[in-house]
C-alpha cells in the first residue's frame, strides 16, 4: 500500500525518525553480512553444496558491496540522496525476501548479490545525509551513532543467525531482515528531508566501473575455483585491471583516485588495511565449522560465542579513540597489530585444546587488537590526506577493507577447505589441523602489516 503523503509530524519527530531510518540502513547491512556466517553449515546440509559453493554465499554480498561503494555517493547527487536511499532499502527488503525463499543454492547467491548491491546504497547514503537531520555542532555525535550501530550490526549478526537458524531453519534469519528493512523504509519516507533541485554533476563513468565489476569477479573466482580454471581466472582479472588502470588514467573524471595511491605511505596504509581485514573475516567465516565440528556445540551457542568478538570490538572503539588522541597513530597501530599477531599465534598453537574457551579468549584477544589497529589507522590514512582529497582517500581505504574482507573469504576460506576437505568438514581432526594452519598464516600477514606500518618516510606516516 502506498504511504499517504498528507502526514504532518512536528520537527522533532520528523528528525528522529529520520535518524532512525539513518540508523536501520547502517545496522542491516551489517547484520544482513555477519548473521549469513552462522546459516553456511545449514546451508550445507539443506543443498548438498561443496564449500566452494558456499563461499559464494558470502563473496557475492562482498562483491555487490565493493562494486557499487566506489559510486554510490555520486549517484545520490545525480538522483538524489533520498531517492536512492529509499531504493536501496526497498531493494534490500526485496533481495531478503528473495534469499529465505530461493529454491537453489545458484537463487540465493544471486539474490546475496542483489543484496550487496542493496547495502552499497544503504551504506554510503547513510552516511552522507546524517548531516542533514543534525546541526553541525553535534555532527560527530551524529557518526559515532551510525559507528556504533555499524558494529552492533555485526556484532548481533552471529547470535541472530544461529539462534534463527536452529529454531527455525536457514530461511529465518533472512526473512527477519524483511520487516527490519520495511521499517527503515517507512521512516525514511516520513523523517528524511526530500530532494532538492540541485544540479546534475558530472557523467557516471560507466565504462570504468564494468571494468571494475569484471575484474573483482574474475579475481572472487580465482580464489574460489581449483586447478588451471584458477589460473585462467587469474590471468583475466590481471588483464582486466589493467585495461582499469589504463582507462582510469585516461579518464577527465576518474571513477577511483588513483593517482593518490603515489603519496608517500599511503599505499601501505591500505594493503595493511586490506590484510587485517581479510584475518577478521576468517574469524567468523570459520569459527561455526570449527565450535561445532570439534566440540559439538548447538548453532545458538556458537552463534553467541561468535558474536563475542565483534561486541568487544565495538565497546573497545572508544577507548582506543582515547589512546591515539593520548600516545599517537603511529604506537597504537603497532600496539594493536602486535596483540593481533600474539592472539592468532595463540589461535594456532591452543586449537583443539583448553575447550571452546581456548578458542574463544584468544578471539576475544584478536578483536581488542584489531579495534585498537582500525581505529588508529583510519584515523591516520585519512586525517593525513589533504581537505581536497580526504574524501577521495576515505573511499580507497573502504575499498582496501572490503577486497581484504573478499580475500578473506575466497582465498583463505578456499585454503581452510583445500587443508581440510569436504569430508574434513565435519571430522575433529582436520578442522583442527586446518583451523592452526590458516591462523599460522594469519600471524604471518599481520607480521607483513607490522612491518609495512612500521616504515616511514621523513614527515609521512606510512598508515600511523
Amino acid at each position: 500500500m502506498p504511504m499517504p503523503h498528507n502526514i504532518v509530524l512536528s520537527p522533532p519527530l520528523t528528525r528522529r525518525l529520520g535518524l532512525l531510518a539513518l540508523g536501520l540502513a547502517t545496522l542491516l547491512p551489517m547484520l544482513g553480512g555477519s548473521l549469513a556466517n552462522m546459516v553456511l553449515p545449514a546451508l550445507g546440509q539443506a543443498f548438498a553444496v561443496p564449500f566452494a559453493s558456499l563461499q559464494w554465499v558470502l563473496v557475492a554480498y562482498l562483491l555487490g558491496i565493493t562494486c557499487l561503494t566506489v559510486v554510490a555517493g555520486r549517484l545520490g547527487d545525480r538522483f538524489g540522496r533520498r531517492r536512492l536511499l529509499l531504493l536501496g532499502l526497498g531493494l534490500f527488503a526485496l533481495a531478503s525476501l528473495l534469499c529465505a525463499l530461493a529454491p537453489t543454492i545458484g537463487w540465493l547467491i544471486a539474490a546475496r548479490a542483489l543484496q550487496g548491491v542493496a547495502a552499497a546504497c544503504m551504506l554510503s547514503l547513510a552516511l552522507a545525509m546524517v548531516g542533514q537531520l543534525v546541526p553541525p555542532a553535534r555532527r560527530g555525535w551524529g557518526m559515532g551513532l551510525l559507528g556504533t550501530l555499524s558494529a552492533c550490526g555485526t556484532a548481533l549478526g552471529p547470535s541472530f543467525g544461529g539462534l534463527l537458524t536452529a529454531g527455525f531453519g536457514w530461511q529465518a534469519p533472512f526473512l527477519l531482515l524483511v520487516p527490519l528493512s520495511l521499517l527503515a523504509l517507512g521512516c525514511a519516507r516520513l523523517g528524511l528531508p526530500r530532494d532538492g533541485s540541485s544540479p546534475q554533476p558530472e557523467r557516471m563513468n560507466l565504462a570504468s566501473l564494468s571494468l571494475l565489476v569484471a575484474a573483482l569477479l574474475c579475481y572472487g573466482l580465482a580464489l574460489t575455483q581449483g586447478g588451471a580454471l584458477a589460473l585462467w581466472w587469474g590471468a583475466g582479472a590481471l588483464l582486466v585491471t589493467a585495461s582499469f588502470v589504463r582507462r582510469e588514467r585516461r579518464a577527465p573524471v576518474p571513477l577511483l583516485p588513483l593517482a593518490l595511491l603515489g603519496a608517500p605511505g599511503l599505499g601501505n596504509g591500505l594493503v595493511a588495511s586490506a590484510l587485517v581485514a581479510s584475518v577478521m573475516v576468517l574469524t567468523l567465516l570459520i569459527g561455526p565449522f570449527y565450535l561445532r565440528g570439534v566440540f559439538g556445540l548447538s548453532l545458538g551457542t556458537v552463534g553467541l560465542m561468535i558474536s563475542g568478538g565483534p561486541l568487544l570490538a565495538a565497546l573497545t572503539g572508544m577507548p582506543a579513540g582515547w589512546l591515539v588522541d593520548r600516545l599517537g597513530t603511529r604506537q597504537v597501530v603497532r600496539l594493536g597489530l602486535a596483540v593481533m599477531g600474539t592472539a592468532a599465534l595463540g589461535l594456532a598453537g591452543a586449537a583443539g585444546q583448553f575447550g571452546p574457551l581456548g578458542y574463544l579468549l584468544p578471539i576475544l584477544l584478536l578483536t581488542t587488537g584489531y579495534a585498537l589497529f582500525q581505529t588508529a589507522n583510519n584515523s591516520a590514512v585519512v586525517g593525513e590526506a589533504s581537505e581536497q582529497t580526504r574524501g577521495a582517500v576515505a573511499g580507497l581505504l573502504t575499498l582496501s577493507r572490503n577486497l581484504g574482507q573478499l580475500t578473506g573469504v575466497a582465498g583463505l576460506g578456499g585454503l581452510f577447505a583445500a587443508l581440510v576437505g569436504e569430508q574434513g568438514l565435519t571430522l575433529a581432526s582436520e578442522l583442527v589441523f586446518g583451523t592452526r594452519a590458516l591462523f599460522a598464516l594469519s600471524a604471518l600477514l599481520i607480521g607483513l602489516a607490522f612491518w609495512l606500518v612500521g616504515r616511514r618516510r621523513e614527515g609521512v606516516l606510512v598508515s600511523a
